[in-house]
């Protein structure tokens, strides 16, 4: 089985040698998104909130190019740099995945860009 790639110009662009996403079979795999505005390609900064919902505007872009949807994710990944958004983190995730995918929410020392989040998905492909 072959992974193809996956490129949306409605995420920010990897900033490293890797793709948005690959999909393999039924399954789409998401890189890690950061909250990243794709049409600045700035940093979203503020609130945890605001944050938050960039990056889920984001890995819904790529699940989107790749033929599948937030609705379809089976595993979701999310990387906190303080354990303390975590009640925030569940208000705004709650609202983008009514069907509560699989999740694992880990507090990590550093991320890209020296960002508060960021998140990566498993879908299935439509």
């Amino acid at each position: 089985m072959k992974a193809k790639a996956v490129e949306t110009e409605k995420a920010p662009k990897a900033i490293g040698p890797y793709s948005q996403a690959k999909v393999v079979g039924k399954f789409v795999f998401t890189s890690g998104q950061i909250p990243i505005n794709p049409k600045t390609n700035e940093l979203v900064t503020g609130d945890i909130e605001i944050q938050v919902k960039q990056v889920l505007e984001n890995l819904k872009a790529v699940l989107e190019a790749a033929g599948s949807s937030l609705d379809d994710a089976v595993k979701v990944t999310v990387y906190l740099a303080d354990m303390n958004d975590f009640m925030k983190l569940n208000e705004v995730y709650a609202q983008y995945f009514k069907n509560k995918p699989a999740r694992s929410t880990v507090q990590v020392v550093r991320l890209p860009k020296d960002v508060r989040i960021e998140m990566d998905v498993i879908a299935l492909k439509k």
